[in-house]
């Protein structure tokens, strides 16, 4: 029998733009968001109708339902209002980092065969427009206003696969609405929540969960462009939520003003992307007297699981299956499904936010898990799991655990080691900011468990400092588990989702 968790059955679920459209109807004359500094607010109605006028210079330049919208440009408001407006168009909003280089986003240009390409912030600027001050709202019959069915793809984000092209992961306007809708039920957003935004918004994490909780509750923004603790804390102050990776915690926890009084308001902290340290977990609650909501998705799925706002809140875990997701643990060395609850195990997933498969290819098998051993048979059951990459484990009371991406797997002498555990036990050692740990070459062992070290900002770590953090992790790990070698760095290489890049690690070292 396999560990899994099973959902209600749902109705059927609106495109994203019928959510946002209603939240307008009934909250238009509260704010919906004020940028950092600017002192205004922009109310929904402000916003709708500006997206409105921007949806028909899109228009204007051949942009149709259905076809892509490609944009590289910095996060700002002008970003969010080009994001519904191709919403309101039906076109299929697809953005690509600030950062990427010209080779990438024309590998993303000659996959998505855009309809429109817009290139930087003066292009993006002169295409949205400025806010129209009491303009009327366009009419339906202004510029093409259809109304896209809930299987409609509403955006696409590209990520490396294997290969390490850009593949394109269609998303529905019902996964939108789904996603938002079991997060705002997850995370009881009302219209008088406030969230501190300071997240890209060229990925999931800052658009679809951030932006798309607060369209689908009626709830307001402190904008902030770019992460900066200082703004964040100064919004933090008349706020009851903030939504951030793990690196932005520990930016947090370096500024002294980040504490009780100012999360005085403060209901809800968030991490996701990446894994939060269970000692980061623990010196934010010291601080703040918050503990954080972890919780856990991927550009293919949306949002999967979360630690729950009432009940235990576990550290080093990203909670309970979503309503409306399953979540199962399944084979990934071709041997038998996990039968035990705290064996490890492929994660296995299946829900209303799912992809199907990506952009331009045919579904992969590998993607997917069969559903024919099944013990149930109704409707979403027969659905295919999708093959999540990351190995996890439930505990006794149904919590979700991650122990590492299959790609990161160790096997040393045989023997699986799972390096968020190792990397669980080393963070708890003095001395020791962060760690990662990486699988090497070895003669002898195959793969020799290796652990990058990034040092506090104490005094310079001795000769003796490397020998010290391995002994102390003798009482707590197996020999085999136990670092063969310990390099120590300035910092860890992350991605734009402030994930560790093991890849780069293992160049680095390897």
């Amino acid at each position: 029998m396999s560990a899994t968790h099973r959902p209600p059955t749902s109705n059927a679920t609106p495109h994203f733009v019928e959510v946002v459209a209603a939240t307008v109807e009934r909250f238009g004359h509260r704010p919906l968001l004020s940028a950092h500094g600017s002192g205004a607010a922009l109310t929904y109605a402000d916003v709708w109708g500006w997206a409105g006028a921007s949806a028909q210079r899109l228009a204007g330049v051949g942009a149709t339902p259905g076809e892509r919208v490609v944009v590289r440009a910095p996060k700002s408001v002008e970003m969010l209002i080009a994001y519904l407006a191709a919403l309101r168009l039906g076109a299929v909003w697809t953005p690509v980092a600030p950062t990427a280089t010209t080779t990438e986003l024309n590998q993303v240009i000659d996959d998505a065969e855009p309809r429109v390409v817009i290139d930087g912030n003066r292009a993006l600027c002169d295409m949205v427009g400025a806010a129209p001050a009491g303009a009327p709202e366009p009419q339906p019959g202004d510029w093409p206003n259809p109304t896209p069915g809930p299987d409609q793809i509403a955006a696409m984000l590209y990520t490396s696969g294997t290969t390490g092209r850009p593949k394109g992961v269609p998303i529905t306007g019902a996964a939108l609405s789904a996603n938002a809708h079991a997060l705002v039920d997850a995370w009881r957003f009302t219209e008088h929540d406030v969230l501190v935004h300071a997240l890209p918004i060229h990925h999931a994490h800052g658009l679809f969960v951030a932006v798309g909780c607060v369209l689908a509750s009626g709830s307001s923004m402190r904008w902030i462009d770019r992460f900066d603790a200082t703004e964040v804390i100064d919004g933090l102050r008349k706020a009851t939520m903030f939504m951030g990776v793990p690196t932005h915690f520990v930016r947090l926890l370096e500024d002294s003003g980040f504490d009780r009084a100012t999360c005085a308001s403060v209901r809800l902290l968030i991490s996701g992307s990446a894994p939060l340290p269970a000692v980061t977990f623990q010196h934010i609650a010291d601080r703040t007297g918050l503990e954080v909501v972890e919780r856990y998705g991927m550009t293919e799925t949306l949002m999967l699981a979360s630690n729950p706002i009432d009940g235990i809140r576990k550290p080093g875990s990203v909670g309970l299956p979503l309503p409306g997701v399953e979540v199962r643990l399944g084979s990934f060395d071709d041997a038998d499904r996990p039968g035990r609850a705290t064996e490890v195990g492929m994660v296995e997933v299946r829900g209303p936010s799912v992809f199907e498969h990506y952009w331009g290819r045919p579904p992969d098998p590998a993607d997917r898990a069969s559903a024919a051993d099944d013990d149930h048979a109704e409707g979403p059951a027969q659905q295919p799991w999708f093959r999540t990459g990351d190995l996890g484990r439930f505990d006794a009371d149904g919590y979700l655990h991650l122990v590492g991406r299959s790609k990161d797997l160790i096997i040393s002498g045989g023997l699986n080691v799972y390096p968020a555990e190792v990397e669980a036990v080393l963070e708890g050692q003095p001395g020791v900011a962060e760690v990662a740990v990486i699988g090497l070459p070895d003669d002898h062992w195959g793969q020799q468990v290796t652990a990058i070290v990034v040092p506090d900002t104490g005094p310079a770590p001795s000769d003796e400092f490397c020998e010290q953090l391995v002994a102390s992790a003798r009482e707590r790990l197996s020999a085999y588990k136990l670092p063969r070698q310990v390099h120590l760095t300035d910092a860890l290489p992350r991605n734009t989702m402030g994930k560790v890049d093991k890849a780069a690690l293992r160049r680095s070292f390897g």
